[in-house]
């Protein structure tokens, strides 16, 4: 006997997430074919315009498939903090679910999940002069000294953060001087434990591979598959652009980060990146891949409640989809599928 679904579990929010190079995009359309679906990308690279080679972007015959959202809504230049995704994220749900249909978040920036899952406070605004003394420090010691000092008043912060996160390390070190409070023990203050979420853990569908050496050979290829793609190329476009730098949020990214190094080196030794041996780029990228995608699986273990699903696995999609069929009831019919 099929298990009949409320009309408000068939709107409910389901999350699809997990590290790096986990399969997420392919699941998700798989996803969007059975249901009627519309997509929030929970992903800070995505976000950014004129990057698509280096964030596996969604290519725009992908994006047209289903309705996507929260791709290319920032220039390079700007910012686009984990409270903007929350706000931004919590308005989409609601209109997706006017539309009668389900909204479906994919990606792998596990800060705007949490934002979402657990609320944001009010943190305090930014403060210049302190964070000009914060950067003077971060030249003279390197930011790896600042993550130091920040494990010291806030381990949860800086376990989660990397090394050289310039921009992470200097907010969370920012309101420690400001408030003398962690950031990681604002987070959710706001949100009370009765209040309701739109999106909790045991709504995420998890990716995480059995093999971990699995994960790492698809992360390598998909660097490989980048500069076949002209990621050299585009990140020349970047740079001739004049207004952007490497400390920016954008250029931070994994892979723009390394080939950003990488041209520097070159511009000094008068170097064409054209005609220049990657190797070494690639390498670092992939490296820095593979520890992001660690700092991903480490989070997602933090949650319990999650519906772990081996990414790796042969049966991988159907067991997605199985899930989904709990959740949201049976699929559509081919007949009422949007052509």
């Amino acid at each position: 006997m099929e298990t009949r679904v409320s009309s408000d579990a068939q709107l409910s929010c389901l999350g699809l997430v997990g590290p790096t190079a986990s399969g997420k995009t392919a699941l998700a359309l798989a996803i969007a074919r059975d249901w009627p679906v519309e997509i929030i990308s929970v992903d800070s690279a995505l976000v950014y315009k004129g990057m698509d080679i280096g964030t596996a972007k969604p290519t725009v015959a992908e994006q047209t498939q289903v309705p996507h959202h929260l791709i290319d809504i920032r220039d390079p230049l700007e910012a686009y903090s984990a409270a903007d995704f929350a706000r931004d994220a919590e308005r989409l749900i609601t209109e997706i679910r006017a539309r009668g249909r389900h909204p479906l978040l994919v990606g792998g920036t596990m800060l705007y999940f949490k934002a979402l899952m657990d609320g944001l406070d009010e943190l305090p605004p930014a403060n210049a002069a302190l964070r000009a003394e914060i950067e003077a420090r971060a030249l003279a010691k390197g930011w790896p000294a600042l993550h130091e000092e920040l494990a010291q008043v806030d381990p949860v912060s800086a376990a989660r953060l990397a090394p050289r996160d310039a921009q992470r390390i200097g907010r969370a070190l920012e309101v420690w001087h400001l408030t003398g409070q962690a950031l990681s023990t604002l987070w959710g203050q706001s949100r009370s434990a009765d209040t309701p979420r739109p999106l909790a853990p045991h709504q995420l569908i998890s990716l995480e591979p059995e093999d971990r050496a699995w994960l790492h050979a698809r992360i390598d290829l998909r660097f490989e598959q980048m500069m076949a793609q002209g990621f050299v190329q585009e990140m020349q476009t970047l740079r001739l652009r004049g207004d952007l730098h490497p400390e920016l949020p954008s250029m931070r990214c994994v892979g723009y980060r390394q080939a950003w190094a990488w041209m520097d080196q070159l511009a000094a030794l008068g170097q064409d990146p054209g005609t220049a041996d990657p190797g070494e780029m690639i390498r670092q990228g992939q490296a820095a891949t593979r520890q992001l995608a660690k700092r991903q699986l480490t989070w997602l273990r933090s949650l319990p409640e999650r519906h772990r699903v081996p990414c790796d696995a042969a049966d991988v999609r159907s067991r997605v989809m199985a899930h989904v069929r709990q959740v949201w009831g049976p699929p559509r019919s081919d007949a009422s599928r949007a052509v």
